[in-house]
């Protein structure tokens, strides 16, 4: 950005350190420019003595002066955290959200403000490697959703979409993936060692065959399907492989995993808790 901004991030988590580790890398901003708030001081000095930023423990007083307000709490927690800052919040900043689930009709409501920015990235954020799927109000200006594209690609790749409704998709695709690709990973690694594999050597093996094959795929941009038939040769060992993954429901099992997510993200978008938290 040419001109000076502060960010101030709500919910000092890991998402709001990717947050200020990318816009710091990016130099979107400087550290004194960007504020992280949350209720535990241990955590908010921590990340003061990483990155040199401004902390505190009052959410209304980190957004007192922010031009870009980031909403990074857990979905359960936002409600409390929404009446702590409404109406708290300069009427021409602009509010980003990353809560999951959470619509841009609640945020506003619940701010009363209506410059609201609905993203969702995904854990590689971490790294500058994500990929985040974002949306905006009405009220939004071409400024804000130019503001808002620079903040967002601080996490990596970013796709801008008209529909609201395509956020709960990315929440289960693209904010939820990463889940499965570890999942499938350890998998892969256990089944390494029981095959006789040191430990360590499993890991390298199959860590290098994800980035690999991620890699060719994006280098070949062929359909998924051609290149694994490509290295699918009749009556070898992959078809062998691959029968038994059909035969086990493998993209049944992925397809019916994403729809969950999919559900689940509406549901926190309506409320609802799980029945663990409920518990709790």
């Amino acid at each position: 950005m040419n001109e000076k901004k502060t960010v101030s991030i709500i919910g000092p988590g890991v998402m709001a350190e990717a947050f200020v580790a990318g816009l710091l890398r990016n130099q979107v901003v400087s550290p004194e420019s960007i504020i992280t708030s949350g209720p535990h001081l241990e955590r908010v000095q921590q990340l003061h003595v990483k990155y040199g930023i401004i902390g505190y423990t009052d959410n209304a007083k980190a957004v007192e002066e922010a031009d870009f307000v980031i909403l990074a709490v857990k979905p359960q927690r936002l409600a409390a955290v929404l009446k702590g800052l409404k109406e708290k919040i300069r009427k021409d900043a602009l509010v980003i959200s990353i809560v999951a689930g959470t619509s841009i009709e609640v945020i506003q409501k619940g701010l009363n403000h209506q410059a609201v920015v609905r993203a969702m990235p995904n854990t590689p954020a971490q790294i500058g490697e994500g990929i985040t799927v974002w949306t905006l109000s009405r009220e939004c200006t071409d400024k804000h959703k130019v503001q808002a594209q620079e903040i967002l690609k601080s996490f990596g790749e970013e796709v801008f979409v008209e529909e609201e409704s395509y956020l709960d998709m990315a929440t289960a695709l693209s904010g939820t993936g990463p889940a499965y690709v570890f999942l499938f990973m350890e998998a892969m690694i256990d089944a390494g060692v029981h095959l006789g594999f040191p430990r360590r050597i499993a890991e390298k093996l199959v860590t290098q065959t994800v980035r690999g094959s991620v890699d060719y795929y994006a280098e070949k941009s062929g359909h998924p399907a051609q290149l694994r038939n490509e290295v699918t040769s009749p009556g070898g060992t992959s078809a062998e492989a691959l029968y038994y993954l059909e035969k086990a429901g493998f993209r049944t099992a992925i397809s019916r995993a994403v729809w969950a997510a999919y559900q689940r993200s509406q549901e926190l978008g309506k409320g609802k808790s799980s029945q663990i938290a409920e518990k709790d």
